[in-house]
């Protein structure tokens, strides 16, 4: 069983020996040259107008929330379309109660106007 996942082991090895080469090279080769403009804090263009740790409206919680939900169902929705001739009839009735439970919950945020943005 664990010989199965060998090669996923040897290819984590090899990908993280090159990150760290490359990072490496890269501090060592790379120019450092340290200025105002590029230690400065950067914020969109200008000058940063707030502290970093201010209060954000509720919306955009919400907002990344539903961005959560929606993007798990769209990952669910694609190995759920290559294997649907394999689960048969129980697959598609588990995706449509699936599918119901969030069409559910997203008209209900939008009967709530979480959607509504002032």
């Amino acid at each position: 069983m664990l010989e199965n996942y060998l090669p996923i082991l040897i290819f984590l090895a090899i990908a993280l020996a090159i990150g760290l080469v490359a990072r490496g090279l890269g501090s060592v080769l790379g120019p450092r040259r340290p200025g105002q403009a590029k230690d400065s804090p950067y914020e969109c263009g200008f000058e940063p107008f707030e502290d970093a740790r201010m209060k954000f409206d509720v919306r955009f919680y919400l907002v990344a929330i539903l961005f959560i939900i929606f993007d798990l169902e769209i990952a669910f929705l694609f190995p759920w379309a290559v294997v649907l001739d394999d689960i048969g009839l129980f697959g598609l009735i588990a995706m449509a109660v699936f599918l119901g439970i969030l069409i559910i919950g997203f008209i209900y945020e939008w009967k709530k106007g979480a959607l509504e943005w002032e």
